[in-house]
């Protein structure tokens, strides 16, 4: 079912007897047992003030739909959600109710923060059909909590949102990106290392393990741009590889498909999404033994293309950090869990969460639940 209004979106979950499987655009892959509730019909943006740099839109509008009337004010949404449709093969529209949902954050996240940072008020439908809004009702289940930080991020386990209030930034005049060429991988995560700890705000860091290429982006004004290049460089010389600077239209493009995680579509396998501290990208690249793997985050995200089938946490075993089967068939989904088991500490933060939300257990049910 599709909802149009929030009161329908609030009837319809105050008077589910079963499972509800919550859905905005559907370009996740997800899909948990339960009748469908569509939050696409929730469509517009309801106030956007350029000079205050912050907008109000519902849940189901289109990213593309926002993105346009940024573009139009010269402003953006700075953590670059990216598009998973192309790499995990769905249709349907990403929505930006299911980006803060997800938090989904790209390129950016080293410089700006992630989605949940931009993220200023919410408008939410709890399990027992409450409307909920950030700051306007105080609630004897919701009395201390940060409901901004705990529906990003929350995947539809808490709530369904109905409206989001965010901030955005303006677009700068031009980027530019400076390769290296020939690292491995340690080598790499040192360079980009070095390089986001300069003074030079670097707002893009990643590395391609087959093309060997290390790439870091610079934005700003022209000349600052220009500078800080070339100071980048001077930083970086010592490692001895060959460096190529891209303007601003090649840094641009670049960083659309990195976003996109381009290489990765069309191919075979499973694809795993791998959130880590950076100096250890190296090891659990190398453990992970991936058909092919790309750094992001100046290496605290690593993207594997694996063997279909492959259990990779068994494989890593313990780390810092955790691991997301992004793309997989059915049956390795259901095997190996979408997301990595919660520690025995946190189970228990989630579980008391989701029993003062959605007391009847009908969001998402076993969506971030690793397998038995």
């Amino acid at each position: 079912m599709q909802v149009v209004t929030e009161q329908e979106l609030a009837e319809q979950i105050a008077g589910a007897s079963g499972p509800l499987s919550v859905r905005g655009g559907g370009t996740r892959g997800m899909a948990p047992a339960g009748e469908v509730l569509s939050t696409a019909g929730l469509s517009g943006i309801t106030l956007y003030e350029p000079g205050a740099m912050t907008m109000v839109a519902q849940a189901g509008t289109p990213v593309a739909q926002i993105e346009a009337a940024l573009a139009e004010e010269n402003q953006r949404l700075a953590f670059e959600p990216m598009d998973h449709r192309g790499l995990i093969g769905t249709q349907g529209e990403p929505t930006i109710g299911g980006v803060f949902a997800a938090n989904v954050s790209g390129p950016r996240r080293i410089s700006v923060g992630a989605a949940r940072d931009f993220l200023l008020g919410v408008r939410f439908v709890d399990g027992q059909g409450t409307v909920i809004k950030n700051g306007g009702r105080v609630m004897k289940n919701v009395t201390g909590y940060d409901l901004v930080k705990l529906m990003a991020g929350s995947f539809g386990t808490l709530g369904v949102l109905s409206e989001v209030s965010f901030k955005v930034l303006p677009r700068p005049e031009t980027q530019g990106s400076l390769i290296l060429h020939g690292l491995d991988d340690a080598r790499a995560v040192g360079a980009m290392s070095r390089a986001m700890g300069s003074p030079f705000e670097v707002s893009g860091a990643c590395h391609d393990s087959q093309s060997g290429q290390t790439v870091l982006r610079v934005e700003g004004f022209e000349a600052s741009v220009a500078y800080r290049l070339e100071q980048l460089r001077g930083v970086l010389n010592a490692g001895g590889s060959e460096m190529v600077m891209l303007d601003a239209d090649a840094s641009e493009t670049f960083w659309h498909d990195q976003r996109q995680v381009q290489s990765f579509q069309g191919t075979d396998g499973d694809i795993w999404r791998l959130s880590c501290k950076p100096s250890d990208a190296p090891e659990l690249a190398a453990k992970a033994g991936a058909e092919a793997h790309l750094f992001d985050w100046a290496g605290g995200l690593i993207w594997l293309r694996m063997a279909a089938g492959t259990d990779l946490r068994a494989r890593l075993g313990g780390f810092d950090g955790h691991a997301t089967l992004l793309r997989g068939d059915t049956q390795t989904k259901a095997r190996l869990g979408v997301f990595q088991l919660e520690s025995a500490g946190v189970a228990r933060l989630t579980a008391g969460l989701r029993a003062r939300f959605d007391p009847k257990g009908v969001f998402n049910a076993g969506l971030m639940d690793a397998a038995a």
